[in-house]
């Protein structure tokens, strides 16, 4: 299934398709080409019979992904912004609308970004050393790609508050308490458990479950309104000296890590 991608593998087990952020170096960083890639691969995966399933997961065990790429932030300005938080919010929609079910097998890192892409997938299971955050507000800016939206939805409107607000991360135990992941399993009993919950997923009818999905999410379908007020807030913030000058300080903080 490979399609020859530079940012993602893709891969399927059975009737299970699996996309892996492939950029361990850069603990998995959204870029404009993973975007790119990603949006290519859910339109396969979507055409594709075969697949009941899909798993979403992090090379390596430092991160599934810890946000988008801080190089490409410091480079946008209040026009790019836009089209930047436009992207990844389309590209997640689209994750989310895709009709079978979607895992997201979380390791390490998760935040910003890349709890986003986790909190448009319709399962979470995290390893035991994961660690789920909203830093955004500690650089000046706010989540652009769908989490102002999607977070209150899935953990109450106090506790998104308190992510991305104060940009405080939990673990992967609190994470659970909180209903933000289903399930927390010892780091090597990650892959063997999604694939668990995944190979559920496929003996069940497919079509039903695409008609339960669809259902559920007429519930808690995120507000276009609601985007474009995320997309006009964060365009906002990228026009201030402050937030470029706090990027690159968190990206020098992170370096050092």
């Amino acid at each position: 299934m490979s399609q020859g991608y530079r940012t993602i593998k893709l891969n399927q087990k059975q009737h299970t398709a699996w996309i892996t952020l492939d950029r361990p170096d850069k603990l998995n960083a959204i870029n404009e080409i993973m975007l790119e890639e990603l949006s290519e691969a859910i339109d396969i995966l979507e055409e594709d019979a075969n697949v009941r399933c899909v798993v979403i997961a992090g090379a390596g065990e430092r991160a599934f992904s810890a946000g988008a790429d801080l190089t490409e932030l410091r480079k946008l300005t209040p026009e790019t912004a836009k089209e930047f938080s436009v992207k990844g919010q389309q590209v997640f929609s689209k994750l989310e609308d895709v009709s079978k079910p979607v895992v997201a097998a979380i390791v390490g890192y998760a935040l910003g970004g890349g709890l986003e892409l986790a909190l448009a997938c319709d399962f979470r299971v995290a390893a035991d050393n994961a660690e789920l955050g909203c830093p955004e507000l500690k650089m000046g800016f706010i989540p652009a790609w769908g989490a102002t939206q999607r977070l209150p939805l899935i953990v109450g409107a106090a506790e998104a508050k308190r992510l991305m607000m104060l940009g405080e991360r939990v673990q992967a135990d609190e994470a659970c308490k909180m209903g933000l992941v289903d399930k927390v399993v010892p780091l090597k009993e990650l892959e063997a458990e999604a694939e668990a919950l995944a190979q559920r997923l496929c003996e069940l009818p497919p079509a039903a479950l695409k008609h339960v999905k669809v259902a559920v999410n007429s519930v808690t379908k995120v507000s276009p309104d609601g985007l474009k007020k995320e997309t006009e807030a964060f365009v906002r913030l990228f026009s201030l000296k402050e937030t470029r000058d706090k990027i690159g300080d968190f990206g020098s903080q992170r370096n050092k890590k």
